[in-house]
């Protein structure tokens, strides 16, 4: 999500995937793929620029990830079947 600024200076959180297109009007309007218009106080590039940042934090974070070692936990010997249980929640470092 990236924080963005209503004209009346409300801050709210956006999910960028949801956003078909920025247009500056002159104020910047974004709209997204099930139509809903909002009305930003951020610029055309400055919008991009926050989205290009998101986009960029979840690669670097997905990288940082592949990278660590994963601790699988192994299936019991009561179980034939080679089921492998996967840590929802990463210890915080």
């Amino acid at each position: 999500m990236i924080l963005v600024t209503r004209i009346n200076g409300a801050v709210f959180a956006l999910n960028p995937d949801l956003v078909e297109r920025v247009e500056c009007t002159p104020d910047t309007v974004v709209t997204l793929v099930d139509g809903t218009k909002y009305v930003i106080a951020e610029s055309v590039p400055e919008f991009i620029d926050s989205v290009r940042h998101y986009r960029a934090s979840l690669i670097a974070q997905a990288s940082r990830m592949e990278a660590e070692p994963t601790a699988i936990a192994q299936s019991s010997d009561e179980d034939d079947h080679d089921a492998k249980v996967l840590p929802l929640h990463r210890k915080e470092r």
